[in-house]
């Protein structure tokens, strides 16, 4: 009896003594996408979230800017900052809960998105001249983020990062590992550049150097991926496993734009791929609730493709110029190898992407796109070609004769073309065509053409028969 009594008083002065402990509470998290280091989109408001216990208020302040919100019955919670100016000063943001999370060295100013497949992710140390750029990357201002490589069936709540820029392989399956604090953002230097994507920091580099801004760069690119697995579906509640992994944890972080580079993996789509553009880029609008900027790159030659298919593929790119707030990058020029999909020269594709934005995005004075074509006319025994964007003038790249012109007549026999330069147009003709009545140019897959405007950018393969393509004006 003794010995019962005795074990019951142990028992219940030990449940006494539990039930005054508190119970453990979850801490206030945040997404790896913020943290310390980052660039806050400027002139735009400014979306925070995160994790906490249900029903707690959680309050953010950056600066003298606060807001506060109550996590809802699953624990997410949002606030919304007011829009900021750049001002070059590194800025702090607390997030309190029921614990403290505290960021530094904040920057304001513009953050881009840079997607696609394998010429998107393709790494500054694999570039051309990439030992010299890589020992000139000293950027403090210009902020990187790797977003790790990950596709799942539903959309995710937060990214893995890529610490070391490779990553570590995962099991199928496997989430990726929690990053420390504070290591997602990184600022660019000689260390952090090399594995990121060149063209995006490039891109980035640019607009650093003509805005005397902070720059923000998402790199979220994988290799050999398809459009489809990108694209989020009309209820922008799921979409392809890219998408669910890689890009629905991103927003709503406020972002200037995208830079993509995409459609190796979807070049047998021909002009289908137009509509596939058309739903991605208004998918992830509609994600983030306004229509930012999308500029993207025309597919460089190559000599592997299907014999034939790359020209109605570039159709397909040029046609989504008809999209608003889009632009495109021509590369038919940018080719060190044909048999080479993976063309070196990135710099030239990070800085004729850069054009576009700084002529549309931030109104700059400059001609920001090659030769593309808008209309004929047919002259007796002649079809004069009209251009947008001739930049002052047309141009020959090398100063020869221009190149890779053909015409053809009502039976649609194409031969070789004498084209010449005639003002802001370009006259066709040939002696075994006496009543023209279409032109291609460079429609073929290793196509190199030589008309440029004079500012040295290249003009877009086209053909007049039916043409879909837009100009992006």
């Amino acid at each position: 009896m003794k010995k019962c009594m005795s074990s019951c008083v142990v028992f219940v002065s030990l449940l006494i003594a539990s039930s005054a402990v508190p119970q453990a509470q979850a801490d206030v998290k945040l997404p790896k996408l913020i943290g310390s280091h980052m660039v806050l989109q400027r002139d735009r408001p400014l979306p925070i979230w995160g994790w906490a216990d249900p029903g707690e208020e959680v309050t953010v302040t950056l600066d003298e800017a606060k807001a506060t919100a109550k996590a809802d019955a699953q624990g997410n919670w949002k606030v919304v900052l007011p829009a900021v100016k750049a001002d070059g000063k590194a800025h702090r943001m607390i997030v309190s809960g029921k614990n403290k999370i505290e960021l530094e060295d904040i920057l304001i100013g513009e953050v881009w998105l840079g997607s696609g497949q394998s010429n998107m992710s393709f790494r500054l140390s694999w570039s051309a001249s990439a030992a010299k750029a890589i020992a000139a990357a000293n950027f403090p201002q210009i902020r990187l983020l790797n977003v790790g490589k990950a596709k799942v069936a539903d959309p995710a709540k937060d990214i893995g990062i890529v610490v070391d820029g490779r990553g570590k392989k995962r099991k199928k399956g496997q989430p990726a590992p929690a990053a420390p604090a504070g290591t997602a953002w990184k600022a660019c230097t000689p260390e952090t550049a090399p594995n990121f994507a060149a063209v995006l920091y490039f891109f980035g580099q640019r607009l650093n150097k003509e805005l005397g801004v902070p720059v923000g760069l998402i790199n979220s690119s994988k290799g050999g991926t398809s459009i489809e697995s990108w694209s989020v579906s009309a209820s922008a509640t799921k979409g392809g496993g890219r998408y669910n992994g890689m890009i629905a944890p991103l927003a709503p972080f406020a972002i200037r734009g995208v830079i993509w580079y995409q459609g190796e993996a979807n070049v047998a789509d021909g002009m289908k791929y137009y509509d596939k553009m058309k739903a991605l880029i208004g998918g992830w609008r509609q994600v983030w609730g306004y229509d930012f900027p999308f500029y993207f790159v025309q597919l460089p030659p190559w000599s592997r493709y299907k014999s034939g298919s790359l020209p109605s593929m570039w159709e397909a790119q040029a046609a989504s110029l008809n999209i608003p707030r889009t632009g495109m990058v021509v590369t038919t020029d940018l080719v060190d190898n044909i048999r080479n999909v993976h063309p070196k020269n990135k710099l030239d594709v990070g800085n004729r992407l850069a054009l576009w934005a700084l002529a549309k995005d931030y109104k700059k004075d400059l001609v920001y796109s090659g030769p593309l074509y808008k209309s004929m006319k047919v002259e007796g025994n002649k079809i004069r070609l009209s251009f947008a964007h001739v930049g002052g003038g047309l141009n020959s790249r090398d100063g020869k004769p221009l190149s890779e012109f053909k015409i053809a007549g009502a039976a649609g026999k194409f031969v070789p073309a004498e084209a010449t330069i005639d003002g802001n147009t370009v006259v066709v003709q040939s002696k075994e065509v006496a009543a023209p009545t279409q032109v291609r140019l460079g429609w073929r897959n290793k196509a190199n053409p030589n008309l440029t405007n004079e500012k040295g950018l290249p003009a877009s393969p086209f053909q007049t028969n039916n043409w879909q393509g837009g100009t992006g004006e």
